[in-house]
């Protein structure tokens, strides 16, 4: 259950804050409307004061109970949305929250009532019993809370049906491509709105307005995205066409839309002015927001198709990379236990068959992966370099010195990304006729990686095979660094006639 309706982190600070400033602005408005001293003849219970020739103080009967129900309204909706509602669904202390709710309702009906003893003081005069009266007046305080409690119960239904068809919109537009994030979060907002419009006791004419103008606005996005646009699109003065189209469609529904108007608002006058309303704000601001969307839309997937075949590209391009590294390095590591084979024939060639087959196994399983343990790298990295010095330690004029930071890290990186480096030293930086030396230092250091390879450099035999191969490690792993570490790495390659220096620094997180 808890899964079912867990909503994005932000939607809750997003409903928070537009209901919150749905309540300033109507307060605001208010206490605007209290200040100017017409209202003061015009409060829309004054009229009954004066029927029964009973003194009206606005403040008192009017401005000062009626800001009280609605800073009770809004602390007890806020309450039960935000703290109660959330952890009672998630099966959270259930027993409290249920009590709770019900406290909430009391004290609302009776502060409710309480303040309306004020606002409908007109009625002591035209009953002589004060008991009748208040217990009347207590009655209906208790079905008007018992009514927003069922409105609210109905808002927390749409409420969170709106939050799991946002958080699977994905989803549902696969499979019903007609409805889309945009479509559904809107109905949400607009959801909010007729549960606060009502629970208010807002004018029968705002009511209607936010009721069907919305909801036009939004049946005529969804006709406009996956109809009267492409319909449109492809032709000479498009987007003139498809306002024409948008008249007639709304010419269409304004007869259905009048008749609503009048339903809700009981008076054909104002339900014309709606109607007229309803049309043109169609014409001149959904269907132009409509059309800037669509077209932001058409934009956004040319982009991410773009991305996806460069992507593509990326992704073939690297393993075209890898195909080429592993046959090299089988290749330079059968050679070297063939010399080793032939120097002796027991313990040293039994221990390079080892490495070896750690090394294969390493480029079997896990040098296809995108990323590994730091730590795995290394120790393929070992076993190469004690691979070599199978064949270089009996030579005392090769001198091969390495200092690698423990193996011990959290850390992890794209596989063969440091070999080539050292099985290039040992390519060109050993030699058996002359004076030899290879130096290796590795070292992590707030969370960057710092790799040297220093190395002698040699002429290779006349009679090598390889003599006039480049070979491929070292522009091989350049182009790795650029796609798998952009902007995250530095390479720097020095070279004498005589030695051979690089340096790598990578960013691991």
């Amino acid at each position: 259950m808890k899964n079912l309706i867990r909503k994005p982190n932000n939607f809750t600070s997003i409903e928070f804050w537009g209901v919150t400033t749905f309540f300033v602005f109507v307060i605001f408005l208010f206490i605007t409307n209290a200040l100017d001293n017409t209202t003061r003849y015009t409060a829309p219970n004054k009229r009954f004061f004066d029927a029964v020739h009973m003194p009206f103080h606005f403040y008192s009967n009017y401005f000062t109970p009626l800001l009280v129900q609605y800073i009770t309204f809004f602390s007890a909706f806020v309450v039960l949305n935000f703290i109660i509602v959330p952890k009672l669904i998630a099966r959270e202390a259930v027993a409290k929250n249920v009590i709770l709710i019900v406290l909430i309702f009391l004290l609302y009906a009776f502060v409710d009532g309480i303040t309306d003893t004020w606002i409908k003081g007109y009625l002591y005069a035209r009953n002589n019993s004060r008991d009748a009266v208040e217990q009347g007046i207590f009655t209906d305080s208790f079905l008007h809370a018992i009514r927003l409690l069922m409105l609210f119960a109905f808002y927390t239904l749409v409420r969170y049906t709106g939050i799991y068809l946002v958080s699977n919109s994905k989803d549902i537009e696969k499979k019903y491509s007609f409805i889309n994030r945009d479509g559904i979060t809107a109905f949400v907002i607009w959801m909010m709105g007729m549960f606060l419009f009502i629970a208010g006791r807002a004018e029968k004419e705002l009511i209607a307005a936010w009721a069907i103008i919305p909801n036009v606005g939004i049946l005529f996005y969804w006709l406009s995205f996956y109809s009267l646009i492409p319909k449109s699109l492809g032709k000479s003065k498009a987007f003139g066409r498809y306002i024409i189209r948008t008249i007639l469609v709304q010419a269409g529904i304004s007869l259905p839309v009048f008749v609503l108007n009048v339903f809700m608002t009981g008076d054909e006058d104002p339900a014309g002015a709606l109607t007229a309303f309803n049309f043109a704000f169609q014409i001149l601001i959904t269907a132009p927001l409509s059309w800037v969307l669509f077209k932001r839309q058409i934009k956004t997937n040319e982009e991410l198709y773009v991305l996806r075949k460069e992507l593509g590209r990326s992704n073939a391009n690297l393993d075209f990379l890898r195909s080429q590294i592993n046959p090299h390095f089988l290749f330079n590591a059968l050679n070297t236990i063939y010399g080793t084979a032939i120097q002796e024939k027991a313990e040293r060639t039994g221990e390079g068959i080892q490495k070896l087959g750690d090394m294969m196994r390493f480029m079997l399983q896990e040098n296809m992966q995108e990323k590994i343990p730091l730590a795995r790298e290394i120790d393929y990295l070992n076993n190469y370099i004690s691979l070599q010095k199978l064949r270089t330690d009996p030579d005392p004029c090769i001198q091969i010195k390495t200092e690698v930071q423990n193996r011990e890290n959290s850390f992890r990186i794209a596989p063969m990304l440091l070999i080539p480096f050292v099985e290039n030293a040992f390519k060109h930086g050993i030699s058996f006729r002359e004076a030899s030396h290879i130096k290796v230092t590795l070292e992590i250091k707030n969370n960057t990686l710092y790799f040297d390879v220093y190395n002698s450099k040699h002429d290779r035999p006349v009679n090598d095979p390889e003599q006039d191969k480049s070979g491929i490690g070292l522009e091989n792993v350049k182009q790795r660094l650029k796609l798998l570490y952009y902007n995250r790495h530095e390479l720097v390659i020095r070279e004498t006639t005589k030695e051979f220096f690089v340096h790598l620094t990578i960013q691991l997180a």
